[in-house]
């Protein structure tokens, strides 16, 4: 599979990203447009992720950038957790080892498909300050190896004004968790 958008689908979601950027400022004062679409167009395979987060209705927004790198951060920002990314399981061993009812796929397997990476608490918490996130549904976080050993998994949301992190056997999956996912162009 092709890992490269056409001109015409390249420049849709420069504009989509573009409106969102001018919509919410707030989450990246101090930055300029036009430079993130110059790192955009000179990165096609980011540019790729980026519409796989837009059409899983991730809403993927700059929400940081880092000087010493010339990087800028991406961020599933949609209001609930992606709706094109939820009952999934936590990764592909939790997957491989449900007997029945298997769900489609796993948020590791797919965020790895779609070249981005599941947010960890750290931001995930960041995610948090930027607005209400969450509210109804929960997101799948990385996992520290010691508890993935033990065939837990991670994931928070957000409920009475805090940011809860809960454990669940990495083989559940729900209709109302997914992930978020972040992308560094």
């Amino acid at each position: 599979m092709s890992k490269k958008l056409t001109p015409q689908q390249s420049q849709e979601l420069l504009s989509i990203l573009k409106i969102r950027f001018e919509k919410n400022i707030k989450r990246h004062p101090n930055l300029q447009w036009h430079n993130i679409q110059a790192k955009l167009e000179a990165s096609p395979e980011k540019l790729w992720s980026l519409n796989e987060m837009d059409i899983t209705d991730g809403e993927p927004d700059v929400v940081a950038y880092d000087e010493t790198t010339n990087t800028y951060t991406f961020v599933d920002c949609a209001a609930e957790s992606p709706k094109g990314r939820r009952s999934l399981c936590y990764d592909h061993a939790a997957l491989e080892a449900r007997k029945e009812h298997k769900p489609s796929d796993s948020a590791v397997n797919m965020a790895n498909e779609m070249g981005i990476e599941l947010l960890n608490e750290v931001q995930y918490r960041e995610l948090q300050t930027l607005g209400e996130f969450d509210l109804k549904t929960s997101s799948w976080i990385q996992t520290p190896d010691l508890i993935r050993q033990l065939d837990g998994a991670l994931f928070c949301d957000r409920r009475y004004n805090t940011v809860f992190v809960y454990h669940n056997g990495a083989q559940s999956y729900y209709a109302a968790r997914g992930f978020r996912g972040l992308l560094k162009v």
